[in-house]
């Protein structure tokens, strides 16, 4: 795992009364002793009537939203460094959100993208565009999202990995989320323990396709829970986890590893995603995806080595929108 020296906390109303996440942030950068940013992107549009403009109306406009947005963060700053948090903030105009967060945070070489995570239904996540679910897709980073405010105490963290390959994930990548698992474990004072969920293809589908070869299995269903079994057993051995610790369930993942998540009490659940598009995405989906809404409780996302930002560098900047050109909802 990759020493993490700099977190970035995105912050989506700074002045909201109520910062649910701030606690948890606070909490994980200690157990890392590392500096701590909280940050937000400002995408509202400016709306104004551009033949009302002064020289420096928009100047003035801009810098009043800046100010109340940067007062906020530098309070909770000030409340981080009470308790003993390297903490900094710092106020962009830059949209969508997502996106904004990950130029930050490459721009800054943080380390970890902490965010609170939507709340409310996801019928058809890979339909839709929020900024969690984005995060997942675009951060080349390890993002943590928060799913509750409660804090953590000595808590249990759980890797769900596929040693197997049922999933079509990199082989390295199980490693990289037992290692990231360990680590937190670890930083927290928790414990680690390693999930894997056998639900092995239909026989006579495909078995662990790939974009370049697609090969065809004539053995029974039984047969491949066995070889997944036997995979999870190797696997665990070699990460050194307890069998006690160690838990295969049967089942489709977005179903039992949620479900075991609650049985153990997990307050973590570290995950690998990829990002897919096309047919094949629809075929076998995202698996950080699809568990996210049910898990019920943070969850760690992280990606394989060497995967590049697919943002601009650039920050988008401020958009203003002359009202004139706005036309006014029928009522």
């Amino acid at each position: 795992m990759k020493t993490i020296r700099r977190i970035l906390f995105a912050i989506k109303n700074p002045v909201a009364e109520r910062q649910a996440g701030l606690a948890k942030a606070m909490q994980v950068a200690r157990a890392f002793d590392a500096r701590l940013e909280l940050f937000h992107a400002i995408n509202d549009p400016l709306f104004v009537e551009f033949s009302q403009l002064g020289n420096d109306t928009v100047d003035k406009l801009r810098e009043r939203v800046e100010e109340g947005a940067r007062l906020a963060l530098a309070r909770m700053c000030a409340r981080a460094r009470k308790f003993g948090v390297q903490a900094e903030c710092s106020v962009e105009w830059d949209y969508p959100p997502h996106e904004a967060i990950v130029r930050r945070a490459t721009a800054t070489n943080a380390d970890l993208i902490i965010a609170e995570c939507h709340k409310g239904a996801r019928t058809r996540p890979w339909l839709i565009h929020l900024t969690d679910w984005e995060l997942l897709r675009i951060s080349p980073l390890p993002v943590l999202l928060f799913k509750n405010d409660r804090p953590y105490r000595r808590p249990l963290t759980l890797a769900a990995v596929d040693p197997a390959r049922a999933h079509d994930k990199p082989r390295l990548l199980d490693a990289g989320i037992v290692d990231y698992a360990r680590g937190f474990s670890k930083a927290l004072r928790g414990a680690l323990h390693l999930a894997h969920a056998n639900y092995p293809n239909i026989v006579g589908l495909p078995h662990a396709p790939s974009s370049e070869d697609w090969k065809w299995t004539t053995q029974s269903y039984d047969q491949l829970k066995e070889q997944e079994r036997e995979a999870f057993e190797a696997f665990r051995a070699k990460m050194d986890v307890m069998r006690t610790r160690a838990h295969l369930v049967t089942g489709n993942p977005a179903t039992v590893i949620p479900r075991l998540a609650r049985e153990l009490g997990a307050q973590i659940a570290v995950m690998g995603a990829l990002s897919r598009s096309g047919l094949m995405r629809v075929l076998i989906g995202n698996t950080a995806e699809r568990v996210l809404e049910s898990l019920p409780c943070d969850v760690l996302v992280i990606k394989p080595e060497g995967v590049a930002p697919h943002v601009e560098q650039k920050a988008r900047g401020m958009r203003v929108v002359e009202t004139s050109a706005v036309t006014p909802l029928p009522f």
